[in-house]
């Protein structure tokens, strides 16, 4: 298996969906932290509208399960969010196509929120409190890209800057989750459940996406439909081929996909 990170130095590429990802998030902090200085009140009705309120959502502001995610807050927590999304995205684009890791964030992304809303709705059907805070920042999609790695490259290691130790991505993986897990014993419960909701939205990714990308699963999906649409007609020419045939005092038959059966391929009196 690939050794990432075998010097301190050693950073993944910078290009394809790792950069769009990284410069999207980037430019988006910088918008935030502008409006708040310039206007406070802008920038609280910003946050408000496109990080994920569950409450919100559940009262039609359905926009926010794709907004949420980039709607980061806090230097330092930026700064990890994004170096995370370029090591992770930028080791799984080696591997992959660009749309294929476009698919698998945003994959973990809306399981992430969606996620968050099932406890929370849970929560108000059983008359609890639910923390009046928003789900923002993209630790969904991290999360997701981390137990994809975790689970297809579970041996690779990684370099834990800025100490000089190695560690297998499948027990980072098991560390974050655990990590993850004591979340529930505090007051941060629902950003533990959206966060094992974007994993398995990950896992889930990985099991039905093709592996060509997200781009080709598409095109395949088209063809089989169109294809399916035309096995259809035939099959519907073919019965009312039958019906004429037999009015005619001759004999045809049909296989399901509408190909003509031939009961002696070497007897030609049928074409006379």
């Amino acid at each position: 298996m690939p050794r990432i990170g075998a010097t301190q130095l050693s950073f993944p590429s910078f290009r394809g969906a790792t950069r769009l990802l990284v410069l999207v998030n980037l430019v988006t902090f910088f918008i935030l932290l502008i409006l708040q200085s310039v206007s406070f009140d802008l920038y609280r009705w910003l946050v408000e509208h496109t990080a994920l309120w569950p409450q919100a959502f559940l009262h039609g502001w359905i926009w926010q399960p794709l907004t949420y995610s980039f709607v980061q807050l806090g230097i330092s927590s930026t700064l990890f969010a994004l170096l995370s999304i370029w090591f992770l995205s930028g080791f799984l684009e080696n591997l992959h196509p660009s749309d294929w890791v476009l698919g698998l964030y945003a994959t973990s992304i809306v399981f992430t929120a969606i996620a968050g809303i099932l406890i929370c709705a849970a929560s108000l059907m059983l008359g609890h409190p639910i923390p009046n805070a928003p789900l923002a920042g993209s630790f969904g999609g991290i999360f997701g890209m981390l137990v994809v790695i975790g689970v297809l490259y579970g041996d690779t290691e990684f370099m834990l800057f800025p100490l000089p130790i190695s560690i297998k991505a499948r027990y980072i993986a098991i560390i974050y989750g655990l990590v993850a897990i004591a979340y529930f014993f505090t007051g941060s419960w629902m950003y533990a459940f959206a966060q094992v909701g974007g994993a398995f939205g990950g896992w889930l990714f990985t099991r039905m996406a093709s592996k060509r990308g997200v781009a080709f699963a598409m095109s395949e999906w088209w063809y089989g439909l169109r294809n399916s649409f035309y096995r259809n007609k035939r099959r519907k020419a073919a019965k009312k081929f039958e019906v004429y045939m037999k009015e005619q005092g001759r004999t045809v038959r049909f296989d399901g996909s509408g190909r003509q059966i031939d009961d002696d391929p070497e007897d030609k009196t049928r074409w006379n």
